[in-house]
């Protein structure tokens, strides 16, 4: 058994290494082209786009379509307890990377908000807290590195999870160790509800942004660096929390020219 195990990992960091030998952007001579591929810092790019595309073949095939009969057959109202049930169900992680980053009010927020919808709002379906001016945020182990000073390394589009770089992607593991979910639904034989949230979490996000998407795509000159940008942007906004580059002393590296890059 642990031989198999160790031939699949073995396996897999072939493949890994293959993929980034050959999914690598020939880097330019010329001065100017060359600034610009630095500015873009994806130095994976031919393997990027390969992904990317794929993504998109399988959005458009599988969560488009899934994401449009549920906005349709689905009322907004019924959508927005799903939302907040959702959101109620990341409240572990949010917390412990509120703690992480030393937040501790945001930290109170979030098990003020937690304990209030999970009995008032009977069990996250209302987002009852929001009524008392605990708005919710979100946080993520990204964010937290971030935070804590590490740098975001090269742009990575991840197959099926889409858009990322090294940090978003640990941190993305680290959030789903962190989630007492990942531990207690396998415990009773629930391991299958894990796959349905993260279905209907998919799902319930794209339905929110199917027109937004469509717009991008349609007034994109070249849709992957737009995206590749957009989720740069995002990403830097969130980890500011939403204030002004000024008002972030400590996340001055993030005004690195990389992170403003234009659509």
């Amino acid at each position: 058994m642990r031989c198999g195990r160790f031939k699949s990992v073995v396996a897999a960091a072939g493949f890994a290494l293959l993929a980034m030998a050959y999914g690598c952007a020939e880097v330019p001579t010329d001065p100017d082209e060359r600034a610009a591929y630095d500015e873009r810092n994806d130095p994976l790019e031919p393997m990027n786009r390969y992904f990317f595309d794929l993504n998109n073949a399988m959005d458009e095939l599988i969560l488009k379509p899934f994401a449009g009969w549920y906005y349709i057959l689905l009322p907004n109202y019924a959508q927005d307890r799903v939302r907040d049930a959702l959101n109620n169900l990341r409240s572990p992680v949010i917390l412990g990377n509120d703690l992480f980053q030393g937040d501790l009010d945001r930290a109170g927020t979030t098990i003020a908000r937690f304990f209030i919808n999970s009995t008032l709002g009977i069990a996250g379906l209302w987002d009852v807290a929001s009524e008392f001016g605990l708005i919710y945020h979100d946080e993520d182990f990204g964010q937290t590195l971030a935070v804590w000073g590490t740098g975001e390394g090269p742009y990575l589009v991840l197959p099926i999870l889409g858009p990322s770089n090294p940090r978003d992607a640990v941190g993305r593991g680290v959030d789903m160790a962190m989630d007492p979910l990942t531990w207690i639904l396998p415990a009773y034989d629930l391991g299958y509800l894990g796959y349905i949230r993260a279905g209907l979490d998919a799902v319930d996000l794209r339905a929110r942004n199917l027109k937004t998407l469509d717009e991008i795509k349609q007034g994109a000159i070249d849709y992957y660096a737009t995206v590749r940008s957009l989720y740069r942007q995002h990403r830097t906004d969130e980890i500011r929390n939403g204030a002004p580059p000024d008002a972030v002393s400590v996340l001055d590296y993030l005004s690195d020219p990389q992170t403003s890059e234009a659509p």
